[in-house]
């Protein structure tokens, strides 16, 4: 099993998507950004070093949000959501296709991957984090 980090950021309102890149898996499919976890890393810093890798931004993580055991046909991940703040950087598609800042509601428009379906359905129920 695969242990995965992405991250919920909420700013203004909005949450922060990505899509993946052309030739990764599960090309141009919409996500919460993240990625792998490394030997000898925590979650924490995973998910840290992966949104500077792929967005250029530096962030704080402040609490997890949603753990997601998720089979895929060619492997299981447990994917651990966290929230996070972004101290610095306005974002740069450095290693993914796109990136977004989107209403809640917006985001059963989005073709996310499977894993992340129990996120986005956490995400548009949660009242308390987009009224902050």
């Amino acid at each position: 099993m695969f242990i995965v980090t992405a991250a919920a950021m909420v700013r203004s309102g909005k949450v922060l998507i990505a899509q993946r890149q052309a030739g990764s898996h599960m090309e141009y499919k919409w996500e919460f950004p993240g990625g792998k976890l490394e030997p000898d890393e925590t979650p924490e810093e995973c998910i840290i070093r992966e949104i500077k890798e792929e967005l250029d931004m530096d962030i704080e993580v402040t609490d997890i949000y949603k753990v997601v055991k998720f089979k895929y046909e060619e492997k299981d991940i447990l994917l651990l959501c966290y929230l996070c703040k972004i101290l610095k950087g306005k974002g740069k598609t450095l290693e993914c296709n796109d990136f977004r800042w989107v209403e809640r509601n917006e985001l059963s428009s989005f073709d996310f991957v499977p894993a992340d379906v129990a996120i986005v359905e956490k995400l548009m129920r949660d009242e308390k984090l987009f009224a902050e």
